[in-house]
């Protein structure tokens, strides 16, 4: 499956990274209790899609000052996290079996969101949303995991799937099926997750919320109370 692509890249994108903590034993663990040992590379992509999309509870509220919100290890001891952080562990997870992984950015419009949180964040555009690309016959595939079922279903829409083919970026209609998530900005994908800027970019575009109690705080609850 990484014979399309020169061997010096292909080690880039397998290899554990420090973000993308591939060789974290907890990680590895998760990688291989989730699919089956004779499992095939698509196979695989789209059993640890679901695996990192359900186990891990989305949680926009994690501290953006904290370099641990951003690694897959962390991520999966907290059982919780935010965009760049479930799309690393997706990453790690499908280099634990050889699966070349990469994390993109994007500047996204109309993100799932509540009322509560888009007052907080004071504008409806989510700057440098995190998701996951793989390397699956032949080509790379984009995915995000993001949304967790649970969460999905209090906010009247179906969980994005992905068949280890076809790209599941984003829910494009809502759940009155109204065209709904738009992609604005593409900032490239990367081999590793950015930390030291991401917390300097979340501070100047999100100002309104460093001052914020964010504690306590569940999208969850937020959205079956709106």
């Amino acid at each position: 499956m990484t014979d399309m692509l020169p061997a010096t890249i292909s080690r880039l994108y397998t290899e554990p990274a420090e973000y993308i903590d591939s060789d974290h034993p907890a990680v590895e663990a998760f990688a291989r209790a989730a699919v089956p040992a004779d499992a095939g590379p698509r196979d695989k992509v789209a059993r640890l899609y679901t695996a990192v999309r359900d186990g891990i509870r989305y949680n926009p509220y994690v501290s953006m000052r904290r370099p641990e919100s951003f690694r897959a290890s962390s991520v999966l001891a907290a059982g919780n996290g935010y965009c760049v952080g479930k799309a690393a562990l997706y990453a790690a997870a499908c280099r634990v079996h050889g699966i070349p992984a990469r994390v993109g950015f994007a500047d996204v419009r109309n993100h799932l969101t509540t009322e509560k949180l888009r007052a907080s964040m004071g504008t409806d555009l989510f700057t440098w949303h995190g998701f996951t690309e793989v390397f699956v016959d032949g080509a790379w595939r984009k995915a995000t995991p993001t949304f967790n079922d649970t969460l999905c279903a209090k906010l009247g829409v179906a969980p994005l799937d992905f068949d280890g083919h076809a790209d599941a970026l984003l829910h494009p209609f809502d759940g009155a099926g109204r065209a709904y998530m738009q992609y604005v900005n593409d900032h490239g994908s990367y081999h590793d997750v950015p930390a030291k800027f991401l917390m300097r970019e979340m501070a100047r575009e999100y100002a309104n919320m460093q001052g914020e109690d964010l504690s306590g705080r569940d999208m969850e609850r937020e959205a079956a109370e709106q």
